[in-house]
């Protein structure tokens, strides 16, 4: 899908095992949701490198595209710590949540019903990029309509074998270009995937 030129992008930023979890990267108690017994895998892999990668990005213009387990945690979270990253508060977040239809951490928007048009028409606004965090489910809607722009991965050397991942079935088919990447002294993968358009096949020459 091609992005109108006056519109805004869907950016997708994760921490991601090599086998594609996402799920409850910072803390054990994040989301145990399935028995998963791994959270906070990120940080033995910590270090000045991958912070810096993190706070560029905290630092550009944004708003929130989130689903409601994530908003969640983040609204138990950011309203207290905003000093850390003020932007988390100002941004607006758009929830997509069947379930909730208001909070008090503001400025915040609902969407509970046609999800993929909704985002669709938001992308064609002017406005900042939507940037997505965790929302593992949300995620997996965005890829099966083509709604993602940009997948900016922080790929940790570790498998977990079980948990959430970042592409499950439904995903289409999509070609991507690398515009940045980079590998921490700990071996963090921090790469940008930026989306081109369809994928091409071949066959190989003949001999």
């Amino acid at each position: 899908m091609a992005r109108d030129a006056s519109g805004r992008r869907v950016v997708v930023i994760e921490f991601v095992t090599l086998d594609g979890v996402i799920q409850s990267p910072g803390a054990p108690d994040e989301d145990p949701s399935g028995a998963f017994a791994h959270g906070g895998w990120i940080w033995p892999y910590s270090d000045p490198e991958l912070g810096a990668a993190i706070r560029e990005e905290m630092a550009l213009p944004f708003d929130l595209l989130l689903g409601r387990v994530t908003f969640d945690i983040w609204a138990d979270y950011w309203p207290q710590h905003g000093d850390v990253w003020p932007g988390a508060n100002a941004a607006t977040k758009y929830v997509v949540s069947t379930t909730a239809t208001s909070h008090a951490w503001q400025p915040s928007v609902f969407i509970d019903r046609d999800v993929a048009e909704r985002i669709a028409a938001l992308k064609r606004e002017r406005g900042p990029d939507l940037h997505v965090y965790g929302s593992a489910v949300l995620v997996q809607t965005l890829l099966a309509h083509d709604l993602v722009d940009a997948l900016w991965l922080k790929i940790h050397p570790i498998t977990l074998g079980a948990g959430k991942r970042l592409f499950a079935e439904g995903t289409i088919p999509a070609a991507f270009e690398v515009s940045r990447s980079t590998i921490t002294s700990k071996g963090v993968v921090v790469a940008r995937f930026e989306r081109s358009g369809a994928i091409a096949t071949g066959r190989p020459p003949a001999a």
